[in-house]
């Protein structure tokens, strides 16, 4: 039988979507500011529209050499297309649920809401400063923190002055409210 009538391995047809998309968020909603939907909707158009097309090409261009049990780059540009293809799903479901929410609408406020930039001090006086994002665009390196997080359902709500309490794995701990911020009005809108 033909090769292009048999189906590869089942492991390599993973139709499944990444590890994020699988935990479902509150509500179902997605909540991102206007720069991260920007961020997801520019990497989903360069896949698209970039990326994808030079991959089929090269599996085009290395189908036609023949033999596609040991062709390498057919191989892998097989699963680089999967990869790929996965990759847009997940997207396109985000961008599709993605609730954009105006951050700056607070801004001159004392209490928390999404996109704020909370300082705290914790039980020993450690003071943390941390960005409430959503869950596509938080990058803990950068002090960003998912609004699903534990710490963020902890301090949603609060104002300055108030000390709410956060159950961690080692007990309770107590984290006062130092300071709110919110990104200024986008002069442009």
């Amino acid at each position: 039988m033909s090769k292009a009538f048999t189906r590869e391995s089942d492991a390599d047809e993973d139709d499944g979507d990444d590890a994020p998309a699988a935990a479902p968020l509150p509500g179902g909603k997605n909540y991102i500011t206007r720069a991260g939907y920007e961020r997801l909707r520019s990497e989903l158009f360069t896949l698209i529209d970039d990326e994808r097309p030079k991959i089929v090409d090269i599996v085009h261009w290395a189908a036609s050499n023949g033999d596609r049990s040991e062709n390498g780059d057919y191989l892998y540009g097989k699963k680089r297309l999967r990869e790929i293809d996965r990759r847009i799903r997940f997207l396109t479901k985000r961008l599709e649920i993605a609730e954009v929410v105006d951050a700056s609408q607070h801004a001159g406020g004392d209490q928390v809401f999404f996109g704020a930039t909370v300082t705290y001090a914790d039980n020993q006086g450690e003071e943390t400063t941390v960005t409430i994002l959503g869950v596509d665009e938080a990058d803990s390196a950068q002090a960003q923190i998912s609004w699903v997080s534990p710490v963020s359902r902890a301090l949603l709500k609060a104002r300055v002055g108030d000390v709410v309490r956060l159950m961690l794995p080692g007990g309770m701990q107590e984290l006062e409210v130092l300071s709110v911020r919110y990104p200024p009005p986008d002069a442009t809108t």
